[in-house]
């Protein structure tokens, strides 16, 4: 892709995300304009000393509304980039950043908070900490049965994947089956759709900073990962050790997914169908599928959370049931596109 055309759809892109990220703010029951948003925006920065917002319309903004959408959009990202990495690791335009158990070793985790009241001394982390507790005990015993003689195995780690995903599915069912709390079992069934609603200022740091790293050791790797959809062969002749680049990822990604996860449940088909729209419509240099996947992925997930928030309202639909409404058609219509094939743009 052409620098100049690079930096135009980077720079339409980033002005569409604080476009949709306004919108969602506005939307509501309190009805706000997006003046008044950009204002009490600025003054809490700092850059602007008085406002025309009432209280009640700062405290919407500030502490309900606003930190909410941020973290739709760190979630969207980072679901994204995550499926990109993955989908190049296992050169398999299925994969998803839940592939590695991540999602189901989360659901473990929080179906022990929510109905045996475990990690109880944490207070409220205890259910972000024990998500992610169990998403990373997951990766780990993927990783491990995955190994053959000290080198990794993809179709291995997709076999372990799916196979562990199995046996977490069926604690979490079982905890559920035994389970006489229905306030408890109903919450659980929400998690795991995906939720956004408990969205704080102070549950929005971790994800942001660990989405960053991730982002720039990817962006950094972009060579290796291209690499990867050439095969192992013309990779390994081009110098890249893939055991070492394998182990980087599965690492990072996993840690990106886990973090992600704990604070906003198990939103599916985002991290499967972002990279393929990328690759689509700018090719699979991951140059540049990287940051675009970022972000269109944060614009997607905005704009599906403020659908959840309003479909039903007062009532709120869970994050996930919108993001799988509008993945499903989408990649069946993908899988009737014969010109469409994994590693290239078209």
């Amino acid at each position: 892709m052409p620098k100049f055309r690079f930096t135009f759809l980077i720079l339409a892109l980033i002005a569409g995300l604080l476009a949709s990220m306004t919108f969602a703010v506005m939307v509501g029951s309190v009805g706000i304009t997006p003046r008044i948003i950009w204002e009490v925006l600025f003054s809490k920065l700092g850059l602007l000393t008085e406002t025309n917002a009432s209280r009640a319309q700062s405290i919407i903004i500030w502490e309900i509304r606003f930190p909410r959408v941020v973290l739709a959009a760190i979630v969207g990202a980072a679901l994204s980039i995550s499926g990109a990495a993955i989908q190049a690791l296992v050169r398999n335009s299925i994969a998803d950043p839940y592939i590695l158990g991540v999602s189901s070793g989360a659901s473990v985790g929080a179906t022990s908070v929510i109905l045996l009241d475990a990690f109880s001394a944490l207070g409220i982390y205890a259910l972000s900490f024990a998500a992610f507790l169990g998403a990373i005990v997951a990766v780990i015993i993927v990783f491990l049965l995955a190994r053959v003689n000290g080198r990794i195995s993809v179709i291995r780690l997709l076999l372990a994947g799916i196979a562990i995903s199995m046996v977490l599915s069926a604690i979490t069912n079982l905890m559920l089956m035994m389970s006489k709390q229905q306030g408890g079992i109903q919450a659980v069934m929400y998690w795991m759709l995906g939720s956004l609603a408990g969205a704080k200022w102070s549950t929005i740091g971790i994800p942001f900073f660990t989405f960053l790293l991730v982002f720039i050791l990817l962006s950094l790797n972009y060579r290796q990962l291209n690499a990867l959809l050439l095969g192992e062969e013309t990779a390994a002749t081009l110098g890249i050790n893939l055991d070492r680049f394998r182990i980087f990822i599965i690492i990072f990604v996993s840690l990106l997914t886990g973090v992600v996860v704990s604070v906003s449940g198990s939103i599916g088909f985002v991290g499967l169908i972002i990279p393929h729209l990328v690759r689509m419509l700018i090719g699979s240099n991951y140059k540049v599928v990287i940051p675009i996947s970022a972000l269109i992925g944060a614009i997607f997930l905005v704009w599906a959370d403020m659908v959840a928030r309003v479909v039903i309202a007062p009532a709120e639909m869970p994050i996930g049931i919108i993001t799988a409404v509008c993945g499903s058609p989408f990649f069946i219509w993908m899988l009737r596109r014969q010109r469409y094939s994994f590693g290239d743009g078209e």
